[in-house]
């Protein structure tokens, strides 16, 4: 059964408000969301929450629901510390962390942080390597993280984000935990190629994240097969949409809305089911 789940608030004075983010996670599983998400970019123009602080803040204030990166791009970062913030938040959230990795696909992130966008995909192999070799309790050169407390076990679930087409789809499926798809940058065809290439590869958890919701546009957005893949759309047809995904075989797909308020965060839920 196809579950769902919600973006965290983006950014701007709400969300970075004191409690903004707490009271969005509240409202995410309170209106009964599987799970909530956050999302990554760095130095575009507009201040994105870091991902792992945000997650954290949600851990703190919630239960049951999952919390997922999707996707945190790891050659941005020193693999030994990110390392140590994944764990910290792997910990603090009680073993809730769904972490969604990718190699980025935006030029200019990598451009503000003075980091080789051309080497980005051997980056992220070495450093997936690192990051788990020191969650297993090993040493790495200089860097350990050991004694690793009993609750961590070998770091929370890795799901790799990719193209359909991709040999990093085939690793997804036999070497780490999932694969994530992007609404936003995946076409509906590619979506249905990508989770077909992963079943076929073995791959246990699909994830489908930023399907944009703006359900007061009522003239629904393309849907040819070299459109992306979003909910901008009535209701009526957003159900249609998203039972589309449900039959295609997606474990997750992660909504992307404007509003946390109680009211509207509880009518979307009741949509998503409806069209399992």
């Amino acid at each position: 059964m196809t579950r769902f789940g919600v973006s965290l608030p983006g950014g701007g004075g709400a969300s970075l408000a004191p409690s903004g983010l707490a009271d969005a996670a509240r409202q995410i599983e309170a209106a009964g969301f599987d799970s909530a998400w956050t999302f990554d970019a760095i130095g575009r123009g507009w201040l994105l929450p870091d991902p792992l602080t945000s997650l954290a803040i949600a851990a703190t204030v919630t239960r049951t629901i999952e919390l997922g990166t999707g996707i945190l791009q790891v050659p941005l970062r020193n693999p030994v510390e990110l390392a140590q913030r994944v764990l910290t938040t792997h910990l603090a959230s009680g073993g809730r962390l769904r972490l969604g990795v990718g190699a980025g696909s935006t030029a200019a992130d990598f451009a503000a942080l003075g980091v080789d966008f051309a080497s980005r995909f051997r980056v992220l192999d070495e450093s997936l390597t690192i990051m788990r070799r020191l969650w297993a309790g090993e040493r790495v050169g200089e860097a350990s993280l050991a004694p690793v407390w009993p609750a961590a076990g070998s770091g929370p679930p890795v799901l790799i984000g990719s193209w359909a087409g991709s040999r990093w789809i085939v690793r997804a499926a036999k070497e780490f935990d999932g694969w994530v798809g992007s609404g936003a940058r995946s076409t509906w065809s590619l979506l249905k190629q990508g989770i077909v290439r992963f079943r076929e590869l073995g791959g246990r958890r699909a994830v489908v994240t930023n399907v944009v919701v703006d359900l007061e546009q009522t003239t629904p957005s393309p849907t040819g097969a070299d459109d992306p893949f979003n909910l901008k759309c009535p209701p009526d047809v957003a159900r249609e949409r998203l039972h589309h995904l449900c039959k295609l075989g997606f474990d997750d797909v992660v909504l992307v809305v404007r509003r946390h308020d109680a009211g509207h965060l509880k009518e979307l839920h009741d949509l998503a089911v409806s069209a399992r």
